[in-house]
């Protein structure tokens, strides 16, 4: 939630500021676009050119001479008819340069909004995981598709148009004051109260603009994690409460739009009453005139005409002034995703040649939060230091919070640590190319992801050098063959979202067989047989000894029995390693490590409940650990 108090706060930033960033994305495509604003002089021009067609050529040139016999019958029908061919021309003209105008501006607009979804994507591909840790997945989202709509309004539509609206009051104003000054200022006379409006209109606007994409983006957010975990959702029978907190975040969204929808219930008959004020004031004035014989009625017929099309941009920019302040709303958030900064990149960095496969965490001191001088109670590694052999297996245990993931996460470089080294081959990791340095690790987690597509797509993940006789090959290698063949579609069968169509026992050998497949020269295992059956955990240690033999191997377990062959394992207490060792030489110790073979398989292997007095064949058992173990 904080997020998104954060969120809120935004909007500090000057328009003209967010504006010339936006313009940025209009560069590449800015031939495109002096083409289609220097269609807006063309387009203003026809505006003016009907009214004055209609009111001062055709009443003053044709019909009132005619009323007083000046000119022939005939001599006006012909004239009218001319005036009428001239206006359909003009209304032609207009359609024409509005209909290139759209075209090309909706073309303009569909590219930038590429151009932008993508700098975001790859803007999040590139952002460490720690920002993944406190931004909802559903916010992200949001700023990819809601947000960039609300920008592809502007570009596509708004811009042009509302360069239209200008020009066109502009041109307007110009030609009226030079033509009659003074009906000219009795039709402009309502401006100064439309800009006061206005300006209190677009305060509330911008404000509603913001609550709303600060609410769509909490929907987004509760959505996405609740459809996500569903299945908890109804086991737990939250589902009032989860109904009540949506109904919550949907009122806040409804209150958003219905103070926007405030704003223009008084703005839209605010401009229409100032309007029609101004028609009066110009009606009393050039009538009082025309009566007096000091102008035509023509012209008086013109300007009422004119004062009719030149509050009608108005209203149209109010309009376009409400997609203005939605795209600088959703602009503010896109830019703050954009403004999160990326690592830098080591100038330095290198590739590994020909990688031996040693690993060495040299006295390393790491904390999740508190900068590069986190507190005391912060460190979830204090001062660890071992060291892997190449082509050894290394096993690390330890109590839920010790730390054994975190040193997986440090060794991809998901978080840099705060001291100490980490080197691979003796040389420290920040110095080697972070894309080169995870390509020489292939990882199995507790919970594999797996993506919508097929099982060929999720063990390649777009890899160019593994070919489907290889996938095919990975996956049999793991214990799929069976399943393989009961499958019609064989490698191209479709996977849904996470995999949800396979069990979890054959999501985990996917990614075994992904891991396989790209031949790593690390392999790590994140509590990798922990969710399967029993069935399934004797084909993954099948697997294993396939995927270990020739790599140096990390593997993190809670059952002991898939790491009492590894070459060592590293006993982790309260982010110290504590104990080190191979599986007989951790008994003999008779610390940690002994404590949890005694709790795991004292039961199975004597038959005998487990007490506090001595078994046959062990020693006492020991008492649990102490706060200070």
């Amino acid at each position: 939630m904080s997020d998104f108090r954060e969120e809120e706060k935004l909007g500090k930033l000057y328009d003209t500021h967010l504006t010339r960033r936006l313009m940025k994305y209009l560069w590449p495509y800015r031939w495109m676009v002096v083409v289609a604003v220097s269609m807006t002089l063309g387009v203003a021009a026809m505006g003016i050119v009907g009214p004055y067609l209609f009111g001062h050529v055709a009443v003053d040139g044709f019909i009132v001479p005619a009323t007083v016999h000046s000119i022939s019958v005939h001599t006006a029908l012909v004239g009218i008819m001319w005036v009428v061919v001239a206006y359909l021309g003009s209304l032609v003209a207009n359609f024409g340069l509005q209909y290139a105008q759209v075209r090309i501006m909706q073309s303009v607009g569909q590219k930038t909004m590429y151009d932008l979804r993508k700098e975001i994507f790859e803007h999040l591909q590139r952002l460490p995981i720690s920002f993944f840790d406190r931004s909802p997945v559903g916010r992200l989202v949001t700023r990819a598709t809601t947000d960039v709509d609300a920008l592809n309004d502007l570009f596509a539509s708004g811009v042009v148009a509302m360069l239209n609206d200008f020009v066109q009051l502009f041109g307007l104003a110009i030609f009226l004051l030079c033509w009659r000054p003074v009906l000219g200022l009795a039709t402009l006379s309502p401006l100064p109260f439309m800009i006061v409006l206005t300006y209190f209109f677009r305060n509330r606007v911008r404000d509603a603009n913001r609550g709303i994409r600060t609410a769509i983006a909490r929907i987004n957010g509760f959505l996405q994690e609740h459809i996500s975990g569903m299945a908890i959702v109804q086991l737990f029978n939250r589902e009032r409460k989860a109904r009540k907190q949506f109904a919550e975040l949907n009122r806040i969204h409804m209150e958003a739009y219905k103070r926007a929808i405030d704003a223009f219930s008084y703005f839209f008959p605010g401009v229409e009453f100032l309007s029609m004020g101004g028609i009066a004031v110009l009606f009393w004035f050039g009538g009082v005139r025309a009566i007096s014989g000091r102008i035509e009625v023509g012209v008086l017929i013109t300007f009422m005409l004119y004062a009719q099309s030149f509050f009608r941009p108005i209203q149209d920019l109010s309009e376009k002034f409400n997609i203005l302040q939605a795209a600088m709303a959703a602009s503010e958030r896109i830019f703050g995703l954009l403004d999160e900064p990326i690592p830098a990149p080591n100038p330095r960095a290198r590739a590994l040649q020909a990688p031996r496969g040693e690993v060495e965490f040299r006295n390393v001191w790491f904390a999740y939060h508190g900068g590069a001088t986190p507190k005391d109670d912060d460190w979830v590694l204090r001062d660890v230091s071992f060291r892997v052999e190449p082509g050894q297996t290394l096993a690390i245990v330890g109590h839920t919070g010790a730390g054994k993931t975190t040193i997986i996460q440090l060794l991809l470089r998901f978080y840099d640590i705060q001291r100490g080294q980490i080197l691979l081959d003796g040389v420290d990791i920040r110095e080697i190319d972070l894309q080169d340095l995870r390509r020489l690790f292939g990882i199995v987690l507790q919970d594999p992801f797996l993506f919508t597509g097929t099982l060929e797509s999720n063990v390649r993940l777009g890899t160019p050098n593994i070919d489907r006789a290889a996938t095919e090959s990975a996956l049999k290698e793991v214990g799929l063959g069976p399943f393989l063949q009961s499958l019609a579609k064989g490698v191209e069968t479709p996977v849904t979202e996470r995999g949800g169509t396979l069990s979890v026992g054959q999501r985990q050998l996917v990614s075994f067989a992904r891991a396989l497949a790209h031949d790593p020269k690390f392999l790590i295992l994140d509590e990798a047989t922990s969710s399967v059956d029993t069935k399934t955990e004797l084909l993954i240690r099948e697997a294993l000894d396939r995927l270990l033999t020739g790599r140096t191997s990390v593997v993190i377990a809670h059952r002991l029995s898939t790491i009492q062959h590894a070459h060592r394992i590293l006993v982790f207490h309260k982010g110290r390693l504590r104990e080190q060792g191979s599986h007989q030489e951790l008994l003999l110790v008779r610390g940690i490590y002994y404590r949890l073979y005694q709790l795991q398989y004292k039961e199975q292997e004597l038959g005998v409940p487990v007490t506090d007095g001595a078994v046959p064949g062990f020693p006492r058992p020991p008492q649990p650990l102490s706060a200070d173990d």
